[in-house]
């Protein structure tokens, strides 16, 4: 029995064995690993998958952009069969992957996939169109890459709430001094109009994805009232990552361009911040000017608990800067145990503490960079 064959063997047993715990009301935490694009049955291929193209390369070989593409060639793959992904496609990615696993990658090592590898895969399983639409915006979006631009435009991304986990909406209700108040490094974000235009594009958050974890709306329209599927990425046990996701709804999005419901905004944060943040920052430096508060409010279910972020992006000095001002309630048993074995690094490093390839506000950053460098190229 070869290795793939093995890790369907596992994932089919993993995914009886999650189905069992799923009716136990002590376990319903659990229901949240992995993701919507993916049945139990594949979660030990899955994860050896993304294994191979990141995790198990050398950290000087990583490259993030590999993961995505990684997770794109996933996601589409569940879309061109319309229905999540099982033990028995392990077989079609073993003809597409497999031999390139045998052979000696750029990294030195054989099991892993570099970038030609993933994407020579990616052209023999999806198709030979998949390479160069990768790499064409109208072609591209939602982790998805389409074969045509008619193709994306005929996309409802509303396909992966069928199997989503998304329960009632849980904003934090405790009262302010029990709950934790964090405000987190802001990163600077460039031209600041770029950077607006990047986050209100919300098919392409996926693009914005860390190795900590990325962002898939599952609503047609706009950022307003939008839900976002996360599904985070850590190493708790070594080289294999570890999949969970959760949920979160745009409960207020407010813009410059209606500015004095925004300052105020802004301003209703800064005495709790004060007073229960313990010697948190507040959302804004001195003399900065907010440009837009984007707030994300967690569904039942959510590995924080019930909690709200602000994503805040105002300028200072003539630049753009994001930042994260969170809030949440006490956790329960088993979250405080992922939060504090995790999560907490997980969270800060997300939100721009750590290096770039581990916080997607780096990486909305450098997607607006690239932006403001294409504009000015074509003016």
């Amino acid at each position: 029995m070869n290795r793939w064959s093995r890790y369907a063997l596992i994932g089919l047993g993993a995914g009886l064995v999650a189905r069992r715990l799923a009716l136990t009301p002590q376990v319903r935490f659990a229901r949240m690993s992995g993701t919507t694009i993916a049945a139990p049955s594949s979660v030990g291929w899955v994860t050896d998958f993304l294994n191979a193209a990141y995790y198990r390369r050398p950290r000087h070989r990583r490259h993030v952009d590999d993961l995505r593409l990684a997770f794109e060639i996933l996601t589409t793959s569940w879309h061109q069969h319309g229905r999540r992904l099982t033990a028995r496609d392990v077989l079609a990615f073993h003809r597409a992957f497999g031999p390139a696993r045998l052979t000696t990658g750029e990294d030195g090592r054989r099991g892993t996939l570099d970038r030609a590898q993933l994407l020579a895969g990616a052209a023999t399983l999806l198709g030979d169109w998949f390479p160069a639409q990768r790499e064409d915006p109208s072609t591209h979006g939602w982790g998805i890459v389409f074969p045509s631009a008619q193709a994306k435009q005929a996309y409802l991304p509303e396909r992966r709430l069928g199997d989503a986990q998304l329960g009632a909406i849980t904003p934090p209700s405790e009262p302010g001094p029990h709950q934790s108040w964090r405000t987190y490094p802001a990163v600077p974000a460039g031209d600041p109009t770029a950077a607006l235009g990047a986050l209100a594009a919300p098919e392409r958050w996926p693009s914005y994805g860390s190795e900590l974890g990325r962002f898939t709306p599952l609503r047609s329209g706009g950022l307003a009232n939008q839900t976002f599927e996360i599904e985070v990425l850590g190493e708790p046990l070594g080289p294999v990552p570890l999949l969970l996701r959760g949920y979160v709804t745009v409960t207020r999005l407010l813009t410059d361009a209606d500015p004095e419901p925004l300052r105020d905004y802004v301003e209703s944060l800064v005495e709790p911040l004060a007073r229960y943040g313990h010697e948190q920052d507040p959302p804004l430096p001195p003399g900065a000017t907010p440009l837009a508060a984007i707030e994300l409010t967690t569904h039942e279910g959510h590995f924080l608990g019930d909690a709200r972020n602000r994503l805040l992006l105002y300028e200072a000095e003539g630049t753009g800067w994001l930042r994260v001002v969170g809030t949440w309630d006490p956790l329960d048993w088993q979250r405080e145990l992922l939060y504090q074995r995790v999560g907490h690094h997980s969270q800060h490093a997300f939100w721009g503490m750590g290096e770039p390839e581990e916080s997607m506000l780096h990486q909305i950053a450098e997607a607006a960079g690239r932006d403001a460098a294409t504009q000015e190229g074509g003016a």
